[in-house]
Order: structure tokens, then sequence, then C-alpha cells
């Protein structure tokens, strides 16, 4: 029986493997996606049940692994360039004439440069051990696990080979769009582009973060080692990007190679003009010297090699109409205007919106609803308006004015003199509800662990809270029979909320999302009044005798409390049993002069609390270990603080032995 679970084990990892690269390599599956979901989920429940079949190169093993507290540094075995960039087609002329007059009638490999993350993949007996970001070119990070997740890496090869090579991580455009419009509909500040998309991904701690983000690689080059079994080395980049092909790569598309600088130049033309129809974004071409015996006849530079350079593509502008300019409330309550367009195709994405700041902006280059205006990413990022083309005008433009009321709540909007924003005021606005709620329960907040977005969002279209002080009288119950909440769920947010009331006057604060009041701006306050009720009615010549207090801060802690809704909140939040005097100022003097470090899960208390209740006996808590710390107490999966403190010789307790120590 042993045997043959071991062999369906083995047979369902080869089918994966060779479906995964015939969908994400060669897009050409020939199944659909329930029936490898299907296989997958049986792989999946086998290896679980037979953990003595454990193979890091299993399918099963890209969905992300368990999460990282940093990441190692790797040393490349071969130094990762980066490419001398050049702008116009005159210097792509002239890198033409150095490299024939450096070598006879040289051969150009031409090919889209992807934009993207560089990374190194190596492979030992044709198993795949490490992946690790470029860094500084000779230092990256060690970022295998979440390779792992993208799934036009193969994770073993189909001989025995041991070598390095290098591609370029990416986002595909689908992703990124989709990704971008769920981080809208949370309320969530939106990705940037999708390299930064990518970079974001590829170094997340949590490797299942990177699994949900759907990476992608093209394959570019040859690091080292042994791309044939025999030993011998291609001649060319082409037969060496034909070789990693054989093996399973998924290498760059679009490129060919050329002997004359007029067919180069009609190369980065012809992929220019497919750049708005490719999958993922690239921005310019890379020409490279194709004879590997003519690079090394034309030899490095100090940070570049003399064989490449990489043509960047110029801003792409667009001409394209104002439809309407619409109003949303951040969580600030700022009123920020958006200009709505006729759809238009920009640097690889169509571009329908784009923010227009605020009204000073908009008066500034003179923008009416209605005008045909220039939109350009700014640095291939962010859509901005460029310019209106006033000689376009037909007289039916309109000029845009701010509202004077809230659009969400109705409330009157306030315009401070010395910022260009337009706010409002109102905590109980419901387009910032969400938000604000969202920030009362983030980590550096009140810390309250399950209540994220999509959970807010639910308490909220069930009308189960109104507003943060709400969360504190619901019930499990309640939650049981939302979407997506079970009775553990439930059990185990009513626990998280509860456990948030200890967090202390410092972070409720700060989770109160008072403007220009950040962490540090709440701690000042909370050491200065100590208990909520005394800073709700603080002055603002009060406010000001703080360090590093200045006027408009003041004014912003005054405007809260003297708005009656911010009021009724904070008094509910008293009533609801938070504390609401400051953990800073300790109340004991029996830690004074020791130092804490804290690690690993511990079995009763978050690490908050137990840094709450150390700072209140006097002590300190440090995030790292060194000669100077007294204790350190270590929960279950503590890593690396753990054992530096054994190698230093300091005191390892439990959280029972701290309590001890505390008398509790």
């Amino acid at each position: 029986m042993e045997q043959n679970v071991s062999e369906r084990v083995k047979k369902l990892r080869e089918e994966l493997s060779y479906h995964a690269e015939r969908y994400y390599v060669y897009d050409a599956p020939e199944i659909s996606d329930y029936e490898y979901d299907m296989l997958f989920a049986e792989l999946k429940v086998l290896e679980e049940a037979h953990p003595e079949l454990y193979d890091p190169a299993s399918p099963t093993q890209r969905v992300g692994g368990k999460a990282l507290d940093k990441f190692e540094k790797v040393t490349h075995n071969a130094r990762m360039d980066s490419l001398a960039d050049v702008f116009s087609f005159e210097e792509v002329g002239d890198f033409c004439e150095r490299m024939e007059s450096l070598v006879s009638r040289p051969s150009f490999s031409v090919e889209p440069k992807i934009d993207g993350l560089s990374v190194a993949l190596t492979y030992e007996n044709g198993v795949f051990v490490r992946g690790a970001t470029r860094g500084d070119g000779v230092v990256g990070e060690d970022v295998t696990g979440n390779l792992k997740t993208v799934f036009s890496i193969p994770l073993t090869l189909p001989e025995p080979l041991t070598l390095t090579v290098r591609g370029e991580v990416y986002m595909p455009r689908a992703v990124f769009e989709k990704i971008n419009a769920r981080r809208e509909e949370q309320g969530k500040p939106l990705m940037a582009n999708p390299r930064n998309a990518a970079a974001g991904s590829l170094r997340q701690l949590d490797p299942k973060i990177t699994a949900e983000r759907k990476l992608d690689i093209f394959v570019f080059n040859f690091q080292g080692g042994a791309l044939y079994g025999d030993g011998r080395l291609p001649t060319t980049h082409t037969e060496t990007l034909d070789r990693l092909s054989e093996l399973g790569f998924q290498v760059l598309p679009l490129r060919r190679v050329a002997t004359r600088c007029e067919e180069i130049l009609s190369h980065i033309e012809a992929i220019g003009a497919l750049r708005d129809e490719l999958a993922y974004d690239i921005d310019g071409v890379v020409i490279k010297i194709d004879d590997l015996e003519d690079r090394r006849t034309v030899g490095e530079g100090t940070s570049t090699p003399r064989w490449a350079v990489a043509y960047k593509f110029p801003p792409e502008e667009k001409e394209t109409v104002i439809e309407d300019i619409t109003v949303a409330v951040g969580r600030t309550g700022v009123l920020t205007p958006t200009a709505v367009l006729a759809p238009v195709r920009l640097a690889g994405t169509t571009v329908s919106r784009a923010t227009l700041h605020n009204l000073d902006f908009i008066r500034q280059r003179e923008i009416m609803l209605g005008d045909r205006v220039i939109v350009r990413k700014a640095g291939d990022i962010i859509p901005e308006v460029v310019s209106a083309l006033k000689e376009k005008r037909t007289g039916t433009e309109r000029h845009f004015s701010m509202p004077t009321h809230c659009p969400s709540c109705g409330e009157t909007v306030f315009r401070d003199e010395s910022e260009a924003a337009v706010r409002c005021t109102n905590a109980a606005c419901p387009a910032q509800l969400w938000r604000s709620i969202e920030h009362f329960a983030s980590k550096n907040a009140m810390n309250i662990d399950g209540l994220g977005p999509q959970i807010v969002e639910l308490l909220l279209s069930n009308r189960l809270i109104a507003d943060a002080a709400d969360l504190y009288a619901l019930r499990a119950q309640q939650l049981e029979e939302l979407e997506r909440m079970g009775k553990k769920s439930a059990e185990n947010l009513i626990r998280a909320i509860e456990a948030s009331k200890s967090a202390g006057l410092e972070r409720l604060v700060y989770a109160l999302g008072i403007r220009n009041v950040g962490e540090v701006a709440a701690t000042a306050l909370a050491g200065k009044y100590g208990t909520l009720e005394a800073l709700m009615e603080a002055t603002s010549e009060e406010l000001c005798q703080i360090p590093d207090f200045g006027q408009i801060t003041a004014d912003c802690v005054v405007n809260f409390f003297s708005h009656e809704g911010n009021r009724v909140l904070c008094r509910k939040l008293i009533e609801a049993g938070l504390l609401t005097v400051s953990v800073a100022a300790p109340t004991e003097d029996l830690f004074v002069g020791l130092t804490f470090v804290l690690t690993g899960t511990l079995p009763t208390m978050s690490r908050d609390e137990a840094s709450a209740l150390i700072k209140a006996k006097g002590g300190k808590v440090s995030g790292s270990v060194s000669k100077k710390t007294s204790y350190v107490v270590a929960g279950e999966a503590a890593g690396s603080k753990l054992t530096k403190a054994k190698e230093l010789g300091v005191s390892v307790i439990s959280e029972e032995e701290l309590l001890r120590m505390m008398g509790e």
C-alpha cells in the first residue's frame, strides 16, 4: 500500500509539473484549471498524510511556506551588473560604431527590456536550491521561498545540471490591474506600477502573500555552471537562450539577431509599436553583442559591461478629454479631485482616471471640465495631467469648484490656509468610516488581529457597527452568521478585540486617526496628559508646549476633539472599558535598569501586552539582542533572537517566569 502511495505521489508531481510548464511557460494548456486543481488537491492530501514523502521540489511547495523574520544575505557567484542606458537613436548608433571598431563584423542580440526585478536562480544536480535578488550586484537577498511560488520557474530540470541563470521577475498587467481594483474597493493605497508591485511582492517575508500576487519571470542570461551535460559551453547568447528554453525556462520573447545598426533601430521601433499589446511592461530594448568570444574581446567597464546598452523609451504622452471631475474623501478627510478621462492607452495600461491633487493644482494649470488635455505617467508610474490644450477649446468647457460640503456626509468642509487640502473633519463620515476603522485596528494602532478590510466591510454592510467603539459590543454569535466567518474565526476575533482594550493611551490616540498625529506624537500626547479625558480638554496653548509640537499639529488635535461626533466616539470607548491611561510612564520601579527582548509567540499574551506590562514596571523593551540585554522572553517558534541570546549568554525566560518576576 505504501509503495502505491509513493508511486501515486511521484506520478502526480510529474503530471502537475508538466501541465504547469505547458500553462505558464508555453501558454498551451492541455487540461482545464479545474482538472489541474483536482490533481493538486489530491497531491496535497497525500503529502499531508505522508510527511515522509516531503520533497522541496514538489508543486505543492509553490503555494508559500513559513513566514521569515528577515532575508539572509547571498553573495553571487558572478557579479550581476546593470547596463548603461541610452536615450536616443544617435546614442545607439554611437554604440554600434564603437563595437565595430573593436571586433570584426559584430552581430547583436536585440531584445525587449522587461520592467521588473532582477534575480539569480541556482540549481544543483538539476534541483532549484536558491534564488536571490540582485542587491548591489555582489550581495543580494535569499528569496528562494518566494521564487518557488513563481510557476514558470522550474523546480527541477530535465537534466542533473548545476548552474545559475539570471532572470527578470515581473507582475503581469492583468494581475496588477486586478490587485489594484481590489485595493481601490478596500480603500487601500494603489500600487504605483507593475514593477514596484513585483519588487514589493518578491520581498514579502510571508511567501503566501507572494503566492497570491501571481508573479512571472523571463530568463535572459546564463551566469555560470554547466549548461550541457558534457561540460561544453555555448558560443553565442542566442544559443544560450535556446538551450535554456530546452531546459524548461521561459526565455525572452521578441528577440532577434541583427548585424547592421539600421536593423537594430528597426527592431526597436517594432518592439515599441507592440508595447501596448504585451501582457507585461517593458521600458526599453537591450542591445548586446551576441558572440560570447566577441564580448570577452570588448571587455567589462567598472560597473557596466561595454558590450551592451539599454535603450530607454521616452515618456509617452497622449491626448484625451476630461469628461468629468469627481471628488473622493480619504481616511483623513481630505477631499481629492480626480479627472475622469476618455480612456487612453498609456505606457502599457489603459488610463481612464488621473488625480488632480487639489484646487491649487487645477488653477495653476487652468484645467476646465471638458478640456482636451495631455496626459502622461509621471516616471511611467502615476497618471497625471500635464497641460490643458486651451487652443482646442470650443466654449463648452466649464470651470470646476470644490464642494463646500462633504460629498459623503454633508458636513461643511474646512480648508486650512496653511495647506492646499480641503477636509471633512467629521469622524463619523461614511466615506472615512471604513478606512478609519481599518486604521483603528491596524498593527501599530490597536493591533486587532483578524480585523482586516474585508471583515470591516462585512461588519459595516451588516450594520453591526457604526464606529470603532461598536467593535467592543460585538458578540461571537453575531459574527458566526457572517459570510467567511465560522465559529472558530468569530471566537478568535472577539478575543483579539477584547485583548486590544489593554493597548494603552499611546496606541489609542494614534488609532483615533487625528491628522498630523503619528505614533511619536501620540506617545508624546499620552505622556503629557496621562488620560484620554484630560487630552480631550487640551488647549492649543498647552499643546504647543510639548517638544516638537507646532501650531498646526496643536490645531489639528483641538479641532478633532471640538467635533461632537469625535467626543461621542471617545466617550463610548471609555465606557467600553478600554485602558485610556498612558502605559508609557512606569507605575512601579521593579524593572528599572533592565532591558527585555521578546521573541516567538507567547502562550497567553501578545508581545504588545507583554511590552506594556514590562514598561509599566519600569523596564525597557528592545527589538534586538545585545550584551546589554537583561532577559530574552521566549515563546513558541522563537527564532534568531533566541539563538543570539544563547551565544551571548543572555538569560532566557518564559512568559510564566516573567509573570512570576512581576508577582502575578
